[in-house]
């Protein structure tokens, strides 16, 4: 196979087929609705025809020479070809439900470019083998991020979407002047030499510290995490690729990127990671048990998450690391369904307060199902997805006996139950206070009904997504 080829179309064709479709869009809005999906779809397929490389566990590059240390670097390995089926496999059904969710409203045309943009700068950001590459597509994100929360125009949004990128293009700063610190360091910004030479000595605490600025505020992480509440103004398939497929997920894929995969830090790093990302998950768990916006509720879920996939990378042995991988792909799915179904709740019951909903069980079968289902994944419930993945974290973290933490995250797992379980309550049960309402268009309540199939498919067939991120654990361990 032209492995080569098929990286350079995974970045580019989504990254460059964005701008063609607006003028798509002037001809005939099908065509471009159509033409986003074949964005995704093709990187999605030429990443599950790349599934053999990873796990052979070799490594495909490009890389052109240019100055000052700069090199123009796409890298294919076992990590970056896990995060782009992740994040294309959901994005894929993301765009789908768009086809519903934004046909009545106006701007479509920027929408789509935003989103196919959004995806391919995810897919370059992931295929980097280049810190000043990696920064850029990172920055791209920012952009894309910041034009989709404030979609709607209204004055309250568009606060809510500079919020966001303020924070993140701060974090973003911070994290390219650790960069400019390693090449201090090491002479150069590509990824490979770089761990070539961090071989035997840690990176400076200097450069770590910055760089954990850039990747939790870019991962909404204590004290980060406010942005991503409020980016709940957006239409909901935005806050789905937000919270479920890209954004967030960026943060934790540099940390496995850079920590595990390239170099070494000091020994107090790895210890102070977990002690975050414990007090980041228990902090928005009990924001989400308070709190009455259901999209709010979902995201501050999502922080919490976050927390659980530190936890595992920042374990340092095979199964913690392999667990945290799975749990990109098991909260991606799981948290991407609960963002849709709350999308289709909003559409048609015209409010997120889940004080004023219930008994929409008996009018919203589907996407009642559809949310139980993503809510079981994501609390860990067994034979869902999130149940093995939460499970192979704890497993990771006990073996590196990290007892009181590990009772920490424990206490949110439990919380997480607790408050999805309420949401479920408040939104599908009882006696409904509103006119009768009807479930979603039918490719809306198809796109979280495959959702939830697949948090449930995931733990079932739970072998073969569990054998590629242990290879995976694995190639990073051996750094």
């Amino acid at each position: 196979m032209n492995y080569k080829f098929m990286i350079l179309s995974i970045v580019f064709l989504p990254t460059a087929g964005a701008f063609i479709l607006p003028l798509v869009g002037r001809i005939k809005s099908g065509l471009r609705n159509l033409a986003a999906l074949i964005f995704v779809l093709v990187p999605l397929i030429f990443l599950l025809a790349m599934i053999p490389l990873a796990l052979s566990a070799k490594t495909v590059t490009i890389s052109r020479e240019f100055a000052l240390g700069y090199n123009l670097n796409f890298t294919a390995d076992g990590l970056a070809i896990f995060m782009g089926c992740v994040s294309s496999l959901i994005s894929a059904v993301i765009i789908l439900y768009s086809f519903g969710y934004i046909s009545h409203y106006e701007n479509q045309n920027e929408y789509y470019l935003m989103v196919v943009l959004f995806f391919g700068s995810m897919m370059g950001l992931v295929f980097s083998g280049n810190l000043i590459l990696l920064y850029i597509f990172w920055e791209i994100t920012a952009i894309t991020s910041w034009r989709l929360i404030g979609f709607f125009r209204e004055k309250t949004h568009v606060l809510k979407a500079d919020k966001s990128f303020l924070v993140t293009v701060f974090g973003a700063l911070a994290m390219l002047i650790g960069f400019i610190s390693i090449y201090q360091q090491c002479g150069s910004f590509d990824l490979a030499l770089i761990k070539e030479s961090l071989k035997i000595n840690p990176v400076s605490n200097f450069a770590v510290l910055l760089i954990l600025i850039g990747i939790f505020s870019k991962s909404a992480t204590l004290p980060f995490h406010t942005w991503l509440p409020d980016a709940g103004v957006a239409p909901s398939p935005v806050t789905a690729l937000l919270h479920a497929a890209v954004l967030v997920k960026i943060g934790v894929y540099v940390f496995a990127r850079l920590f595990i995969a390239t170099f070494t830090a000091a020994q107090f790093w790895y210890v102070v990671v977990p002690v975050i990302a414990a007090t980041s998950a228990l902090v928005s768990a009990g924001a989400a048990l308070l709190e009455t916006d259901l999209k709010r509720i979902i995201a501050y879920s999502t922080v919490s998450q976050i927390g659980f996939i530190f936890f595992g990378l920042a374990t340092g042995n095979a199964i913690g690391i392999a667990g945290g991988l799975l749990y990109i792909l098991m909260h991606g799915l799981s948290k991407g369904g609960l963002f849709l179904c709350a999308g289709i709740i909003e559409q048609n019951t015209k409010t997120k307060d889940i004080t004023k909903l219930g008994g929409l069980i008996h009018t919203m079968p589907l996407t009642a199902a559809a949310f139980l289902c993503c809510a079981f994944s994501v609390m860990g419930v067994p034979p869902f997805g999130g149940f093995w993945s939460k499970y192979m974290v704890f497993s990771g973290a006990l073996k590196s006996g990290e007892l009181l933490i590990t009772f920490v995250f424990l206490v949110g797992a439990v919380l997480t139950i607790l408050y999805l379980l309420r949401v479920f309550n408040m939104v599908f049960l009882g006696q409904s206070q509103l006119p009768a309402v009807k479930e979603g268009s039918k490719v809306m309540v198809f796109s979280v009904v495959l959702l939830a199939v697949l948090s449930l498919a995931g733990g079932i067939f739970i072998k073969y997504p569990f054998d590629f991120t242990q290879v995976i654990a694995q190639q990073m361990l051996g750094r």
